[in-house]
């Protein structure tokens, strides 16, 4: 499952008064929540035997397969990432000492649904390979793309500055543009 947490994008969520950044996987075997505030990342995995436990105690009288469960989850955590919640669905959060609670409350087959996500303090390694390795990888990307841009940009000026002294004249007085000056754009970059 957190091989393919990797593959899936973090998505900015609200709950209630908190802003989140957050992603997920839900398989038939289990799923896995990764949610961050910027200053802490929690996180949940949970198996059949798990969902199965827990889907007894908070919802009684619902008998539904444990893959039920899963896709019951999935179809209500899919909206919410995507940036588009159900409003018949209602999440809210609850921040402990030793983690963080999801609560989520539905409707299934006409009767009340109700699921908590028990998340704990994400390890290291997993807030490393989730959140601060591809930040770093944005970073540098972005930081290549600038320099080519930059680079592109001084070429083109070049080019113009050669035909404006060859005679060439815009025939549009509004396209022309001031040579582009990289200090400044370093700095009012840096400044932003």
């Amino acid at each position: 499952l957190e091989s393919s947490l990797l593959t899936q994008p973090w998505a900015s969520v609200c709950l209630g008064e908190s802003a989140f950044l957050a992603k997920a996987c839900f398989r038939d075997t289990g799923y896995i929540l990764l949610i961050s505030d910027l200053s802490s990342v929690w996180y949940e995995s949970a198996d059949t035997e798990t969902v199965g436990q827990r889907s007894k105690e908070l919802n009684k009288r619902l008998t539904v397969h444990v893959s039920s469960f899963l896709h019951r989850l999935c179809s209500l955590m899919c909206p919410l990432l995507a940036g588009q919640p159900d409003a018949t669905t209602s999440f809210s959060c609850h921040r402990t000492a030793s983690g963080l609670s999801l609560h989520v409350k539905s409707e299934l087959s006409g009767l009340p649904f109700y699921w908590d996500f028990h998340c704990c303090p994400a390890p290291v390694e997993m807030v490393s390979r989730h959140l601060v390795r591809p930040l770093i990888r944005m970073s540098l990307a972005l930081q290549y793309q600038v320099q080519e841009l930059t680079s592109l940009l001084l070429q083109k000026d070049a080019e113009i500055e050669d035909y404006r002294e060859s005679g060439a004249m815009l025939s549009r007085d509004r396209l022309r543009t001031e040579p582009f000056q990289e200090e400044t754009f370093q700095q009012n970059f840096m400044a932003e």
